[in-house]
């Protein structure tokens, strides 16, 4: 089965999206069967990719409100091993929609548990913030990937995060755990950066992946020509690093890294 991914966090304009994005593409060029679920009413992952939102029959809202398979929301990206669940900004009234549904938590685990088998890596890109949309998406992953943006109100969000996934954990998702922290948008000519490398790095430990990820032109410009960083720029300093971050993910897997998700959390 596929190790389920959500990437997340509540502020917004950490990387998140650019993390998802590149992070799958890097996944899918190590050859890894990866899927990428665009579940942010924003639907930049999918712009990402180059998909014509106006021609897309059927995207996640469909799977969450409809129950349409998620087989048939699949569209096939450039990548070989990577597939994407693309969405529109039809998905904003999903939040309004999902409040008296059945099993409201549940939906997007419900789709994905009838395609997981296909794929080894799931990774889902949550909207930034802690609503229903989001909870979906932690009580259908196995594990949480938190890009944390190298500046200091950046940091006082996590312990909401972190309470939220002890929360998940209790109530709707038991096998629910920490994946890591990645520090995006790194500046090592900055003092900052350092400071709150130093922090993270004290306080979490292992979870803290090796990789950091700069600040890179390359990275911001990708988007606009719908391609992602490793399709649109293969030399690019932050091309590079999400091929390594991929790596790093890779090698983690079956790493016991619970003590260091306690410390965390306490």
């Amino acid at each position: 089965m596929a190790r389920i991914i959500a990437v997340a966090n509540q502020k917004g304009g950490v990387g998140k999206t650019t993390t998802a994005v590149n992070l799958a593409a890097s996944l899918a060029a190590a050859e890894r069967r990866t899927l990428l679920i665009d579940l942010d009413p924003q639907a930049n992952s999918s712009s990402a990719f180059g998909v014509d939102k106006a021609q897309l029959q059927h995207h996640i809202y469909h799977a969450l409100i409809d129950g349409t398979p998620l087989e048939a929301c699949l569209v096939q990206t450039e990548l070989p091993a990577l597939q994407l669940v693309p969405t529109t900004t039809d998905l904003a009234g999903a939040e309004v929609e999902l409040v008296t549904a059945v099993a409201r938590e549940q939906r997007l685990a419900s789709a994905i548990a009838q395609i997981a088998a296909d794929y080894e890596f799931i990774l889902i890109d949550c909207p930034p913030s802690l609503g229903l949309l989001t909870l979906n998406a932690l009580t259908a992953a196995d594990t949480v990937l938190v890009p944390l943006q190298c500046e200091f109100y950046a940091l006082e969000g996590m312990s909401h995060l972190l309470a939220t996934i002890e929360l998940i954990k209790t109530h709707l998702n038991p096998r629910l755990a920490l994946e890591g922290i990645v520090l995006t948008m790194y500046d090592k000519r900055n003092k900052l950066s350092f400071q709150v490398e130093s922090e993270v790095t004290e306080y979490f430990g292992r979870l803290v992946f090796d990789t950091r990820i700069p600040r890179n032109v390359r990275l911001s410009e990708s988007p606009s020509f719908g391609k992602p960083a490793l399709l649109y720029d293969v030399t690019a300093v932050g091309t590079r690093a999400y091929l390594d971050l991929a790596s790093e993910l890779i090698e983690r897997q079956g790493h016991d890294l619970t003590p260091d998700l306690q410390r965390g959390a306490a």
